[in-house]
């Protein structure tokens, strides 16, 4: 009993050592569907790392489509990182639709990092893109909002190097501005909001990006600030705050000037009164050297009796203001 149960072991595990290094299974069904592979190229992309699986069944695939590709070119895909089964997909959607698709063309997509099959479906069926709000100024200074739907088709020959959907909204966005920019009011725009689309479309947007644009749509438009009346208002109080400055300067300028006037009177007030202190010593020095009698001391008198009469009634017939 014991010497049946060693060899029939023996046979369990060589068979599952075989089919676990041998995919008998998949060569099987690649057979069955048409496709010429040997056990040996199965085993040698198992050494190349390679799953089998993720080759052979997008070849069934492609076989039963209709498709001429050979292994080699899908294990080369894998192997630089595309995505075998998605590629194939690509390939079958595009014959289908008889949408002229090589190979190496839709291979250079998957690899650029682009979706080839969601490419070859919107080649098929476009694609709506919508742009965010877009606010722009009129001429008469009134800001208009829009939202436009672009309505876009992939461009096969561009996808490797084009631009994306991001360009395609900032050009579209520019148009916009531009459009609305020009008219004179935004009445204008308001009145024929497919003036925007007919400009747009007339900038050849598409140049260089993936898509072609079908047709640009003004799903929305909406009046926004008054930006001209607030930036005349902003204007207006700039100009209030000069002029205020400006008057303040001058202001400052009077009061230092009446400042400094007020220190010379009253420097020469100074001098007025030292000098009129040095008269009476200049007399009593004439009466010692007897250069001035008594009678010329009571004619000075008299005349500056005479004078302070005069000033006082000089002050009174002013109101007494200076």
């Amino acid at each position: 009993m014991y010497a049946m149960i060693v060899p029939v072991s023996i046979v369990i595990v060589v068979l599952i050592m075989f089919f676990s290094i041998f995919p008998v299974r998949l060569w099987i069904a690649a057979r069955a569907a048409g496709v010429n592979i040997s056990i040996i190229n199965l085993v040698g992309m198992k050494l190349r790392k390679v799953r089998p699986a993720l080759i052979i069944n997008p070849m069934i695939k492609a076989t039963k489509g209709g498709l001429k590709v050979s292994i080699n070119k899908l294990e080369a895909h894998y192997l630089a990182g595309g995505n075998v089964d998605r590629l194939v997909n690509a390939l079958i959607a595009a014959q289908r639709a008889e949408i002229p698709l090589e190979f190496e063309r839709a291979a250079a997509i998957d690899l650029a990092g682009r979706n080839v099959l969601e490419a070859v479906q919107m080649s098929v069926q476009p694609k709506v893109i919508e742009t965010p709000v877009i606010a722009a100024i009129a001429k008469d200074g009134i800001e208009l909002k829009a939202k436009a739907r672009v309505t876009v088709r992939a461009n096969i020959d561009r996808l490797v190097g084009g631009a994306g959907e991001n360009t395609v909204i900032a050009r579209v966005g520019e148009g916009i501005v531009t459009t609305v920019g020009s008219a004179i009011s935004h009445k204008d725009v308001l009145e024929n909001p497919d003036a925007i689309s007919k400009t747009v479309l007339n900038k050849g947007l598409d140049s260089g990006t993936a898509f072609e644009i079908l047709s640009i749509d003004i799903a929305d438009v909406d009046v926004g600030r008054n930006v001209g009346a607030q930036l005349q208002i902003d204007q207006a109080e700039a100009d209030k705050r000069i002029a205020q400055a400006k008057a303040e300067e001058k202001r400052a300028m009077a009061i230092a000037q009446e400042q400094e006037m007020k220190a010379a009177v009253q420097e020469m007030r100074a001098k007025v009164i030292e000098a009129e202190a040095q008269v009476p010593i200049a007399i009593a020095d004439a009466f010692r050297n007897g250069k001035l009698g008594v009678m010329d001391y009571y004619n000075i008198r008299n005349v500056q009796a005479d004078t302070s009469m005069r000033e006082s009634i000089s002050g009174k017939s002013t109101g007494g203001k200076e």
